[in-house]
């Protein structure tokens, strides 16, 4: 979906297809099918932005290939699809009954996160659209905070350089500008927007970039306004940014509200957990995990005992729907999500012009919630497209056709 900003720029409004496991470009081919034209389909449009996650396998099929891809891009005109943006944060497994720590691996100190972010460059310059020049990838925060030391974060911020280098060399080719952005995650190396301010500052390049996660902004209790205002500052480009809530609990201290947030601790993805030090004052308990904030890994263990103050609330790294909000006691941080949509599109000149709803969560929901059937959650995706881009029209954005 395609809208024109009052300064005449376009901004593109996308769904990821993380939420549909497909490791093959075979199974790629079948998303397309099977849920990304339905979806357009139901809302109406001649058109829908898809922002595409390529697994290991199915991206190395479309760099090795120059058929393997005209042909992805041909089916993606037929069925009325385009792509402008990737996910290249998970490499593989997302779809596993288990993914929890391995969606940072490998992470970037390691050769494969190079070489994979390397061929999703290639693969994305010859999937623009003809009107298309910029494409925008996002990818993990550097690293999961363990066993990451100094001489990785060398490794880590070498590897970056070589990519901006590629990707100059790829704009040459191709005339494609591609563009890549941390993507800060609690638990991560880069925590915060304000924790990618220093590395990216040291790379100093400006295809590499940030990429903003509402559901993480809001998981971390970054204020939006402030964080945005931080990075504008430093000069660091905010390359995309993805549109998520996460889940909000006002009063953890209850026993009702406890149950309700172990009605989402799933097995599948790690949900990790913060509160804020400087709304609890007389309690200091959990790991530190940021300035101001304590935190957990995961859900489960900030519902042991007392891992977490509850005298605040609590926020969980959970992707939530964005047009339904869990239940009372619960809620979600769409608020956070409208005020980071207002700093991003809503001046006089877009922060970014690529935006991307990423609720990968719909079969990891509690079960009552969980889409029954594929039709469910083709009606579920496109009423989150529809809230995003009712929020957009009303910060004066036209959409086009």
């Amino acid at each position: 979906m395609r809208f024109r900003h009052p300064d005449g720029s376009t901004v593109h409004l996308a769904y990821c297809t993380n939420v549909h496991p497909a490791e093959t470009l075979d199974g790629v081919l079948a998303q397309l099918r099977d849920h990304c034209e339905p979806v357009r389909r139901r809302l109406g449009r001649d058109r829908l932005g898809i922002g595409l996650w390529l697994a290991r396998d199915a991206a190395h099929a479309l760099v090795s290939d120059p058929s393997a891809l005209r042909g992805l891009r041909t089916e993606l005109d037929r069925r009325g699809l385009e792509v402008v943006t990737l996910n290249g944060f998970p490499y593989e497994g997302f779809g596993a009954e288990e993914v929890k720590y391995r969606v940072y691996k490998p992470d970037w100190a390691d050769p494969e996160r190079l070489d994979h972010t390397t061929a999703l460059a290639r693969v994305l310059a010859g999937l623009l659209p003809d009107d298309v020049t910029q494409g925008s990838i996002s990818t993990l925060p550097l690293a999961w905070r363990t066993a990451y030391d100094e001489r990785r974060a060398e490794t880590a911020c070498t590897a970056l350089l070589t990519l901006a280098e590629r990707l100059d060399a790829l704009e040459e080719l191709t005339g494609r500008d591609i563009r890549v952005g941390l993507e800060p995650e609690p638990g991560c190396t880069v925590e915060t927007t304000g924790d990618a301010i220093a590395p990216l500052t040291l790379i100093g390049h400006h295809r590499i970039g940030i990429c903003v996660d509402t559901c993480h902004l809001a998981t971390s209790f970054e204020d939006p306004h402030t964080a945005l205002d931080a990075l504008a500052e430093a000069r660091v480009p905010v390359v995309k940014s993805q549109l998520s809530a996460a889940l909000h609990a006002e009063h953890p201290h209850l026993p009702e509200v406890r149950e309700a947030l172990a009605a989402f601790d799933e097995p599948r993805f790690l949900h990790q957990t913060r509160t804020s030090l400087a709304l609890t004052p007389d309690r200091a308990g959990g790991a530190p995990v940021a300035p101001g904030l304590r935190g957990t890994d995961d859900l489960g263990e900030a519902l042991k005992g007392d891992a977490l103050p509850d005298t605040s609330p609590w926020r969980a790294h959970f992707h939530v729907p964005l047009h339904a909000a869990p239940a009372a006691p619960l809620t979600s941080t769409l608020p956070v999500l409208k005020a980071a949509l207002t700093r991003l599109v809503g001046g006089p000149h877009p922060l970014t012009r690529h935006l991307e709803v990423e609720t990968y969560t719909w079969q990891a929901l509690p079960a009552e919630l969980r889409p029954r059937a594929r039709s469910q959650l083709a009606d579920g995706i496109a009423a989150e497209l529809t809230l995003a881009r009712d929020l957009l029209t009303d910060l004066g954005l036209k959409e086009l056709p």
